[in-house]
């Protein structure tokens, strides 16, 4: 979205000029949160399959796969062999396949023009669509290519997201740091109650975290190193040094985080999952050499959004609304739903820094239960 068409949105004449003298974070190029690491055979996966990672988080416990749901990942540029790189994906690890021709797959250009290519972008997108589609193999997924990578083109194409049909939107990507228009974009960027944003917190650690994960409406998602054995059983989770996660410089603290921290500004992040490349996932992107080991909390941003689609299928089987903006109260209601992550730090300014039992600015409430979790999320008003 550029500045000219946020300010038409905007009728205030403060609030317009205030965002003529800062409108450079909107203009600056997004960082994506995702790391590689060196495999020995590109021609194999490497990293934890889709099983592995179902039976470690429990999504294996849960017979629901997102039936009915849509997935909405925003992300810059095209990827033109994404569908056939999502094709080796699927057939590799017994997935569904996920094609336009079936519907499972939706490319939407969000300024209505093919974008070009970028090829750091496209491993990014290939993650984003492979993962959600690993989690929640039934869900649709709608993809908005954004015609660029800057921040205000990706928050634009949010909208176009919504628009086409998505109710939890997937934000692997944002601007390193805060800056003071975030509170000005967040009622015209995520004020619809019945979508689910979720954002990657980042990867530098303490008090490096950007725009959107830093919002009350957003769902932040930290990092952790999730150790498993072959077969997918959890040996150990710890906190991800690049976990990104503080105490946000603009938001107070939400009513949500009443009772989980006391410093009066919004805390990041909410959640967190396996992020660390060491222990990361397989990604295939023919653009890049076919088979990488992908990690970064990019990885967790797309997996909470299919988690949150599975509940939101079963709600909807139950004639439920979606959960939407609701669900960070649902979450912060069960802490007991999370696996508490009490080891590991993100820098070195003692207890901001370090996890600890409950919730923290690391790896906040934790990683999901998700056999327990998805149904506090189906009970929740």
């Amino acid at each position: 979205m550029t500045f000219k068409r946020l300010a038409l949105l905007i009728q205030a004449g403060t609030v317009i000029t205030m965002l003529q003298a800062q409108v450079n974070p909107l203009d600056q190029e997004a960082h994506h949160p995702l790391h590689l690491i060196a495999t020995p055979d590109s021609s194999q996966p490497f990293g934890y399959t889709p099983d592995q990672v179902h039976h470690a988080y429990g999504f294996d416990q849960i017979a629901n796969q997102g039936d009915g749901q849509v997935i909405g990942i925003v992300d810059g540029f095209d990827v033109p062999n994404l569908e056939s790189d999502l094709a080796v994906f699927d057939s590799t690890f017994g997935l569904p396949e996920c094609t336009v021709a079936n519907g499972c797959l939706t490319i939407v250009f969000a300024n209505g023009v093919r974008p070009t290519q970028n090829a750091n972008w496209s491993l990014e997108t290939s993650l984003d669509v492979q993962w959600a589609h690993a989690i929640a193999p039934n869900a649709k997924i709608v993809l908005v290519e954004s015609k660029n990578g800057t921040l205000g083109s990706l928050l634009g194409a949010v909208s176009v997201a919504v628009k086409n049909g998505a109710n939890v939107v997937s934000m692997s990507w944002g601007s390193l740091n805060e800056f003071s228009l975030e509170t000005v974009l967040d009622q015209f960027l995520f004020s619809n109650s019945a979508v689910t944003y979720i954002a990657a917190s980042g990867d530098s650690g303490h008090n490096l975290f950007g725009y959107p994960a830093a919002s009350p409406l957003v769902v932040a998602v930290g990092g952790t190193t999730l150790k498993l054995d072959s077969i997918g059983n959890v040996l150990n989770e710890t906190a991800w040094f690049g976990s990104g996660g503080g105490l946000s410089n603009f938001y107070p603290q939400p009513a949500y985080q009443n009772g989980f921290q006391t410093s009066g500004f919004r805390g990041i992040p909410d959640v967190a999952y396996n992020a660390n490349p060491i222990t990361g996932v397989p990604v295939y992107n023919s653009q890049h050499g076919n088979w990488l080991e992908v990690g970064g909390t990019s990885a967790g941003s797309p997996q909470w959004a299919a988690l949150t689609a599975i509940a939101n299928s079963l709600r909807a089987s139950s004639g439920k609304s979606t959960i939407g903006s609701s669900f960070h109260q649902a979450v912060y209601s069960n802490p007991l739903d999370f696996f508490d992550i009490v080891k590991g730090l993100n820098g070195f300014c003692g207890a901001l820094c370090t996890t600890a039992g409950g919730y923290d600015l690391v790896t906040g409430l934790g990683s999901p239960i998700a056999q327990n979790l998805v149904y506090a999320l189906v009970s929740a008003p």
